[in-house]
């Protein structure tokens, strides 16, 4: 959540950053009274609570009419120091709520607009140039025995699939490669839970009342996540972390799963948009000042991966009004697909600053003793999703794929064969 005291500072600030994401600024109005109302029902709580220990000091020294009086304003500073503190805790809770629902502020420099006013800042790599009508990834993958849609669907239902033979050769050589680059830039390795408490997913920024993106078990009150940025996002919740430390970076792989809720009809051909996948992620805590710098620092290892897997794309600046609650900036790297003649997300990365730590409470100490809220950022380093385009950018003529040379050690193949297992 946003931190009031920057708030009540510089209210403009969060006021341009609803507008930028297409948001209503009136909710600044509304957190301002409610954070003022708040604070005097609290010092009104604090004054009455004072006066009412003072009075119970004195009563043990009056006698008389003087304690009989004491004993008088005793009994109604009671009830008023009830109400107070009930109204305190109301008006504290519904700050709460609205502070919970305000999404993170965006950082200067990123674009305003919604979906499609992204800005490209560079493209990298040449688009492949055939002289014979490439297939798709769907096509090569069947052809090749490495995917298996009809299966999957027949086991688990629509957007569901196998990797099966050379498919799960390649999901597992190019994460394995994504791990390793990670470790070698000196990332945690770490096998994360792919089920998590209601508390570890409103922490990292969804809303599980309304996201439907989720999958829930309500028997067991745990939710499947989407990323494995939300276990790493909660893995020091409530904890102060060693200044000396940051930035601590690890890199998570785990399955995970989206429902896909909103995009019937779209990308139902093949494994662009599917209910589960497999994923390496980065995430990182560092010093809020060194957040804008970690987040290129991320964004220069994706494109180091995007470059061992021979890959065209390009390198997006997204928009206010597409970033996602937590994000107060984001850049996506999206590969060349040539079946469809353009540019595809496969990796995201984003500068959440410190406004998961503050749900979260994960906290580093400073110079002057005091706990502060670190800065967290995200970043795909290797995904499902990247077969898609590493099959039909190396495609041949006879259906076959070759390896790009980085990967060949972690699948141990040069090229895939349609005759391959």
């Amino acid at each position: 959540m946003i931190d009031l005291r920057t708030l009540r500072e510089n209210p403009d600030r969060l006021r341009a950053s609803q507008r930028a994401r297409g948001e209503d600024d009136s909710v600044v109005d509304t957190l301002l009274s409610l954070d003022e109302r708040h604070r005097a029902a609290l010092t009104g709580f604090e004054s009455l609570r004072a006066e009412q220990k003072s009075i119970g000091k004195s009563v043990s020294r009056a006698s008389g009419d003087e304690r009989q009086a004491l004993l008088d304003r005793a009994k109604e500073l009671a009830a008023q120091v009830k109400a107070a503190e009930a109204e305190a805790e109301k008006l504290a809770a519904e700050l709460d709520t609205v502070l919970q629902n305000v999404p993170n502020i965006v950082e200067q420099g990123a674009p305003a607009g919604g979906e499609d006013d992204y800005v490209v800042l560079e493209e990298i790599g040449e688009r492949p140039s055939f002289d014979f009508e490439p297939r798709d990834h769907l096509e090569l993958g069947e052809r090749l025995g490495a995917i298996d849609v009809e299966r999957g669907a027949k086991v688990s239902g629509a957007r569901f699939f196998f990797l099966k033979g050379v498919g799960a050769r390649l999901q597992l050589g190019l994460l394995n490669m994504a791990m390793q680059q990670a470790i070698e830039a000196g990332f945690i390795p770490m096998i994360t839970p792919v089920l998590v408490k209601p508390e570890a997913m409103q922490g990292t920024g969804f809303h599980v009342a309304h996201d439907k993106e989720i999958y829930r078990l309500p028997e067991d009150d745990l939710y499947l996540v989407g990323t494995s940025e939300v276990p790493l996002a909660a893995y020091h919740s409530d904890e102060i972390l060693d200044t000396r430390s940051l930035p601590l970076r690890y890199a998570g792989w785990s399955s995970c799963f989206r429902r896909e809720a909103g995009s019937y009809g779209k990308d139902t051909r093949g494994i662009i948009r599917v209910h589960q996948f497999d994923k390496v992620e980065m995430f990182s805590y560092c010093h809020p000042d060194d957040a804008h710098e970690e987040h290129l620092r991320l964004l220069d290892w994706e494109k180091e991966m995007l470059a061992k897997v021979e890959l065209p794309y390009r390198v997006i600046d997204i928009a206010g009004g597409d970033l996602g609650t937590s994000a107060a900036r984001k850049f996506d790297c999206e590969a060349w697909l040539p079946s469809q003649g353009r540019y595809r997300e496969v990796t995201s990365t984003s500068n959440c600053t410190d406004f998961q730590a503050r749900r979260l409470r994960v906290r580093y100490r400073g110079e002057d003793g005091k706990a502060r809220n670190v800065a967290t950022l995200n970043g795909t380093l290797a995904t499902t999703r990247w077969i898609v385009a590493i099959l039909e950018n190396h495609q041949q003529a006879d259906g076959s794929v070759v390896v790009p040379k980085a990967l060949r050690p972690y699948v141990g193949l040069d090229v895939l064969q349609p005759d391959s297992l």
